[in-house]
Order: structure tokens, then sequence, then C-alpha cells
């Protein structure tokens, strides 16, 4: 019985995926019986082995990157709160905060996912390690609780005896408790189903017990309001511990997480996204999807399969991704949501998860095709060489990817992208008892062990429009081989030991043939590849240019570019309504570079695929001008670029915060201040209440003007006084300005502040409980009534 629970083996003989998400397939080793039909079933990811080639590459990244971290550092606060002594000191950003522990349960699973992934026995070793050290803490505590949240078990007890004070993203006081308790039974709920760690299993047992009784006393109107606070996938790990342990205990308190505003809504179809925060959302549909396989409810599918449908066709870029800021927007409406902080990481995580339920489901070449664009041109594009990943994408023109840094950040999207990159093995082949789906082109080896085949796939995917399946097999035997036909490829062409088998099925379909396969055979399938663009689908005049499955990016010069900051420098598009092969032509000796041709204004660019562009400037959108469109947009950068003549002209001093020479040159003081970057610029602002000053020239006799610049899109308590030498001189609140763009902002500086001076002292205050800030530009200006006189 031991070694049948340790692989998770089914009463039919097939093994349970063991991916993060598992998806429950007839009768699990608990008993529990999947309550639907499913069209299609993954494979474990024990039974991938990807090859050499742009994924296997970023897999060894990542599990670089994973060797690299220190498990004692990630279970330092485990040990604290457990009031045991740390064996090494926690890691800073995120783990320094109430949100502390999240990375660990991220890193538990990508452990565990790799392992499945590679086979590399140091992966297993950390895992079985940190169950180990959890285990230790659950005993220290003694009831059950395990965790890393400074003062969570204060902020239960409190929870427990109702008194609940619960906003977006705080639960009494602690930063999404709920939400980082998911990752924790996450990463043990996959250390017992891919390393067999049976200790994993039963510290879920305890935890979830110690969840059920602190949360028994709450009514459902009580639960309600504790769930208005971001909670993860609650339901769904609590329903997957259902799976494990056969104990429907579980099942009713992931019957407990389900939150009634946003799940039940979408179960009646109605989008009620727009201006919701968005990855606070897919974790619960994934539990939706997680406990209909299990349960059955259709109210349960059909939230999930409405909410993807929404996600996927109406609120997505060109990458997979969504969101700007963190939040959805109206559907269909993405022109004017482009912006450095658009498309985070998590929410392409979460819906590739919930992606693959859906394709349970359905067997949709459709659905198949979302997954490819999002791993591909999003997920993908997010791993720079170096191991470093990115919170969120940006789509802004002319700005750059944003890197988390390696031991220091620790955000939901570092900890998300812990398992994105270990784990490409996962939508690549899907079965069920008599068919092969072959959904991805990604080169690998697929071991589909209860027919005894062997698939070998070789392939330069996504550089290459070739691929070739080598089969081996025990025996003899007839099964249906579905071959997926891209959505972007407009022939796909079969051939089977070199006879051609099919050359007619449509885009977004599958090529079937069923034959009686051995040892030997060689399918080969190709599917060319073309340019073609995609528009905005509120601007078909905006558009993206695909060349394959790969989006292509405008390559605009060096993040550092000088030139990043003056009118114009993003180009634009002259194409008189022409097809894209007509001024998009390929760069001789440069793998999938192409380079317009003479109708890019003010300058021509090179495009590339966006998944492989690193630390450049670009753009995935361009415009299509007419020529008097053109002449009207070149009269007005020339304006634009006489305007910063004559503001460089009046400048008395220039002030770069959150740089260091600069902070240093301009004597920067201040309480509850600290410089950091966001928007792809350097910033510094002061919070609760706190200030920071600076020194500037200025002319002394002349009237002055302060510049200041801000973001526009600024929220949360900003307001703030602005001091010269002590003196207030403006009172200023950031509330959504200028949405989406930078501002400038000039305060008139009093002429007796200034007279016979050569400098004087900025201070921002801020008010109590307010920020200062942030500051992201700053100037002294001689009066532009005084420099004309």
């Amino acid at each position: 019985m031991k070694n049948l629970r340790r692989s998770i083996v089914l009463a039919c003989g097939l093994a349970l995926t063991g991916m993060a998400d598992s998806l429950p397939q007839k009768t699990s080793a608990a008993g529990v019986a999947v309550a639907v039909h499913l069209k299609a079933q993954p494979f474990s990811l024990r039974d991938v082995r990807l090859l050499n080639g742009p994924f296997k590459q970023g897999q060894d990244i990542a599990v670089k990157y994973l060797l690299s971290l220190e498990p004692d550092r990630l279970l330092a606060n485990f040990r604290k709160e457990a009031g045991l002594q740390p064996k090494a000191p926690h890691y800073g950003g995120w783990e320094s905060q109430t949100i502390s522990g999240h990375s660990l349960g991220h890193y538990l699973s990508a452990c565990a996912l790799a392992y499945a992934s590679t086979g590399d026995d140091e992966l297993l070793r950390r895992a079985n390690y940190i169950v180990d050290e959890l285990a230790e803490c659950q005993r220290a505590h003694g009831d059950g609780y395990v965790a890393a949240i400074p003062g969570g078990k204060k902020a239960y007890a409190e929870i427990a005896a109702g008194n609940i004070r619960s906003a977006a993203f705080d639960l009494n006081g602690i930063w999404v408790p709920n939400y980082t308790m998911h990752k924790l039974f996450a990463g043990l709920r996959d250390a017992y189903r891919l390393c067999g760690n049976e200790k994993a299993l039963e510290v879920s047992k305890k935890l979830a017990d110690w969840f059920e009784k602190t949360f028994s006393g709450l009514n459902d109107e009580q639960m309600q309001r504790v769930l208005a606070c971001e909670h993860g996938g609650m339901n769904e790990v609590l329903a997957d511990l259902y799976a494990d342990t056969g104990d429907d205990r579980y099942l009713k308190l992931s019957r407990r997480f389900h939150h009634k505003a946003i799940l039940d809504p979408l179960a009646r179809g109605q989008d009620i996204l727009p201006g919701k925060h968005a990855n606070t959302q897919i974790p619960k549909l994934i539990g939706l999807a997680t406990r209909y396989e299990l349960a059955g409810d259709i109210d349960d599918r059909a939230a999930a399969e409405f909410f993807w449908d929404r996600v996927v066709h109406h609120h997505s870029y060109v990458t997979g991704g969504h969101c700007d800021a963190e939040h959805f927007g109206p559907p269909d409406r993405l022109n004017d949501r482009l912006s450095p902080a658009t498309t985070e990481t998590c929410n392409v995580y979460n819906m590739l998860k919930l992606t693959r339920h859906v394709f349970c489901w359905t067997g949709s070449a459709d659905v198949a095709d979302f997954y490819e664009r999002a791993l591909l041109n999003h997920i993908r594009a997010t791993q720079h060489p170096d191991g470093r990943v990115i919170y969120n994408l940006s789509l802004q023109p002319g700005h750059h990817k944003e890197y988390q840094t390696f031991t220091d950040s620790f955000t939901c999207c570092v900890g998300t992208s812990m398992e994105n990159h270990v784990k490409y093995g996962e939508g690549i082949y899907y079965h069920d008892a008599d068919s092969l789906w072959v959904n991805l082109f990604i080169p690998s080896e697929l071991k589909w062990k209860t027919r005894g085949i062997v698939l070998r796939l070789e392939s330069q995917w996504p550089d290459g429009d070739t691929a070739m399946l080598v089969v081996t097999a025990d025996a003899p035997q007839q099964f249906t081989l579905r071959i997926r036909h891209p959505f972007w490829a407009d022939i796909l062409r079969v051939k089977v030991n070199g006879t051609l088998v099919s050359d007619s099925t449509s885009p977004s379909s599958y090529c079937v043939i069923r034959r009686q396969w051995q040892t030997g055979d060689r399918v080969e399938v190709s599917f060319p590849m073309t340019l073609r663009t995609e528009p905005m689908p509120d601007n078909p005049r905006r558009i993206a240019v695909f060349y394959g499955p790969a989006l292509l990016a405008a390559d605009l010069g060096p993040v550092d570019d000088p030139a990043a900051r003056k009118p114009g420098y993003v180009p634009v598009l002259l194409t008189e309504a022409r097809q894209v092969t007509d001024w998009l032509k390929p760069v001789a000796q440069k793998n999938r570079a192409f380079r317009t041709q003479g109708v890019g204004r003010p300058r021509d660019v090179e495009l590339v695929p966006f998944h492989s562009l690193h630390d450049r400037r670009y753009t995935v959108y361009m415009d299509c001008y007419t020529s008097a469109e053109w002449a009207k947009r070149e009269a007005e950068i020339r304006a634009e670029e006489e305007q910063l003549r004559q503001l460089e002209a009046r400048t008395v001093d220039v002030f770069r915060p959150g740089e260091m020479q600069p902070e240093r040159d301009h004597n920067v003081q201040g309480e509850k201040s600290d410089p950091i970057e966001a928007l792809g610029r350097k910033l510094r602002h002061a919070y609760d209440g706190g200030w920071f000053s600076f020194e500037m020239k200025v002319d002394p006799a002349k009237p002055n003007e302060l510049l200041c610049t801000w973001w526009g899109s600024e929220t949360g308590r900003r307001t703030f006084d602005i001091l010269v030498d002590g003196t207030k001189i403006a009172t200023q609140t950031l509330l959504n300005n200028r949405p989406g763009k930078f501002w400038d902002a000039v305060y008139p500086i009093p002429p007796e502040l200034t007279r016979g001076k050569d400098r004087i002292v900025v201070k921002l205050q801020a008010h109590p409980g307010n920020f200062a800030g942030g500051l992201f530009g700053c100037r002294t200006l001689v009066a532009e009534q005084s420099g004309n006189q």
C-alpha cells in the first residue's frame, strides 16, 4: 500500500500527473473517483524529458537558480514563528514582510517539479529536507499550525473569534495570509505527489485540520468577509487534499473558500472582471476546475470555462498576457492600456494552469493555441539568460524588460517563475486510453508507459518549421495520433514513413492518424511559417507582427539609449495598407530577424523574436500612419523638440532621484525614504509620513521655478508638502493625475527664497500616513517671463 500511495498509482494503472495542478483521472490511490469524463489526460512530468533547444536551456538555467538558493534562509521565519532558532538569516524583499513564506511554498513546488522533469537527486534531497523542517516547526507549534507569517497565528486567533478586519490585500493586519498558506499547501502537495514524500501529506493534513478548526465558528457571512482578502487558490489545494486522502472534510472545507461575489456571477455568464485585481481571481477558478473534476458540480465548470474564454478572447494582449497595473480593464479595450506595468507573470502562470484543465475537458485546438502563445511569447520571454525573471512584462512602446533581483526581491512573480521554467513538459502531450495528442513541437521524449510506447520529438521549434516524431514500441499496436495544426500555419503536411497522409486539415484543428504503430515508424510534420499581423481589438491601425508562433519586437536600441526620451523615438509605419511581406524582409545571415523596408518613420527598424530579446528597448505594437498623418506628427515632434530645447535653455540645475552620484551631488537627506526603480526609471519617495530633501542650484538674480516629474497613474495616499528652505510653496496630491503618462508640474518659487542665493534645499514632506512622491525628476528653471526679459 505504501508503494501504491507513493507513486499515486490509479486503480486502472495510470499514474496521476504529479504536476502542480494535478488533474484527477478515474480513481486516485485514496479511492476518490473522478466525477466527470475527461476527453484528454495529461502525462506526468516524470514521463517527459526535454531535448536540446531553447526550452531545455531555460530549464537548465532555472535549475541552476534553484540550486543557488539556500533552503535554510527560506525556512528562517518558519523556525522563528515556531520558537526555534533559525539556521540562517531570512532573505529580503517580500520575505522580510508579512507575506513571508510564500517563496518557500513556491520553492518546494519548484524543487518537486524540477525533480520530476530532470531526475536530479539534489532537488529531491532539498524537497525532503524542507518537508522535514516544516514537520519540526509544526511539532513545535503543537496544534497543526505551521507558517512563516510574522504575527500570523495571532491574526488567525482574532479571525476565529469573529474579529475580522478584511480588505483586498490585508486581513487583520497581515498581507494576504491565506494566499501565503495556499503556496505552502501547494508545495507540500507537490512534494507528496512528485517526490513520494509521505510526511508532506501528513503535514498538509494537520495544517488543514487546524484550518478547519480555525474557521469552524464562522458563519457564511463572516467567511465571505475573510474571502474579500486575496486568498490564492485555497479551494484548489483543499480539493487536492481530498483527492489525496479521500477525507471529504477537506472537500467541504474547499467549499467554504468559495468567494461568492466573484464566482457566482461568473457561473451565470457575467463578465464582472473590469476593475478587478486580475491575479486574485484566477486561482479561485483553478480551484473550481479542480473541484468540478472531483465532485461534478456543473456550476464550477461553467464559471471556470466562462472566465477562461473572457480572459483569453477579450482581455489578453498578443503575448497571451493580460492586465495593466495588475487589474483588468474593459473587455476588448486594450489600445490605451500599454504601460511598463502590463501583463503580470503570475497571471500567465495561473492562466496556463487553468488552460490545462479546459483542454482536458474539451480537447480543443483553440485552447492549445492559447497555451502555445502564452508559453512562448510571455513565459519564455520573461527569463533572462542569467536566470533573472520579470514581474510585469512591459508592452509600453519604447520601454524594456525589467528584471527582478536574484536574492532580495522574492515577489510573487519570482515565486511563480521558480516553477514556470522547470515544467515546460506539461503541455506538450496528452492522452486518453486510445489516443495521443501532440500539442506543442518542443523537442522532447515521451514515455507512454501504459502502452509501452516511447515517442521522440525532434525539432528546432520555435525557430524551425518541421518536426520528426520517432516511435519505439514494446510491441506493434494500434492507437490514434492527434497532431495539432496550429492556428498560425496555413498548411500542415504530415508524412508517415515517407508517405504523405495529410495536407488538408484546417488551422486550429488536429491531423488525426489511426494506424498500427511499431518501432521505427517516423512521422514528418511540416508547418511552414509566414509573417502576419494582428491588430489591437479596438484600434485596427495598431498592429503586432508575428513570424509563425513567435511575436516579433522592434529592436529600438540599448536600455540606456539617451534618445529614448526624445519625441519620435518609437517609429511608426507608412505601409499604405500593403501586405506585411511587401515591407518587412529577412535580414541576411541573421536567424529570424526582419527589417522594415522604407516604411519606418523616422527610421526603419529590425524586428526579432520577442521571447529572445533582452537588455534592449523595444515595441511589439506599431502604429500605421498615412502620409498626411505622419506629416502632422512630424510637425508635432519638431514642436516638442523645440519645447525641450527651450526648457534646457532655462534650466539651472537637474536632479535625477534614485541614482547614486546625482543623489550624492545634491546632498539627499531623509527619514522613511528610499530610492527605488519603477516603470523603467529611478525615483525616490518617502512613506508613512516621512520626508526627503535635496539641494538645487538657483539663479540668485532672477525668479526661479521648480519643475517636478510625477507618474500620472499613482494611487493610494500620496499627499505631501513641497518646501524650499523650510517654507511651504505647494501641497501636492498624486492620484491618477495623468493616467498612463509621466507629467511635469511647475511650482513658482517666491523670489525672496532665492534672492542672493546660489542654491536651496527642497524638501518633500508626506502628510501623516501618506507617501511623498515618487519623484522621478526635478529641475530648477529660470522663470519663463524672466528669461524673456
